[in-house]
């Protein structure tokens, strides 16, 4: 296990969404997958416990923790996206499987852990400032999933 390990709390779906991500993102996979010892307030013995997993590069584990909490925008996956197909793929992926569009490039995924599928020449564009900042902010405060065309479009005014 690395030495700081990103911990998602699941239902009981840790496994699922683990295989989910490392099917969906490339540089993601399982690890190990462990198994409870015994009984305990939201599983039984041999219940999958803990998974261990990387998303796009980002060790993490998956906790079956039970209903007692909720995902929510403040925890967030943020994936940098090179092209319109690429930012296309991961968004489908994400909402066509259950899961949820929100705005300015977010979705959640059936288990509710936000996604941020961004792509650069947003970023670029937010940190280059002035005018340019402000006409593709302004532009993506009207998408769900961001238009690369649209951003470029804004950029050059």
């Amino acid at each position: 296990m690395a030495k700081n390990t990103i911990c998602v709390w699941y239902d009981k779906d840790a496994e699922a969404a683990a295989r989910f991500y490392a099917a969906t993102f490339p540089d993601s996979a399982v690890g190990a997958v462990i198994r409870a010892p015994g009984d305990y307030p939201d599983g039984k013995q041999g219940d999958v416990l803990v998974v261990e997993f990387t998303v796009a590069g980002i060790p993490c584990i998956g906790l079956n923790g039970g209903p007692a909490f909720k995902h929510n925008e403040a925890f967030s996956f943020q994936i940098a996206t090179d092209t319109q197909e690429e930012t296309d793929r991961y968004w489908n992926a994400i909402v066509g499987n259950g899961g949820q569009e929100s705005e300015c490039g977010w979705c959640k995924d059936k288990w509710g852990v936000s996604w941020q599928i961004t792509p650069r020449v947003l970023s670029e564009a937010l940190s280059a400032g002035g005018g340019q900042a402000k006409r593709a902010f302004d532009a993506m405060m009207t998408m769900r999933k961001i238009d690369i065309a649209v951003i470029e479009a804004a950029r050059r005014g």
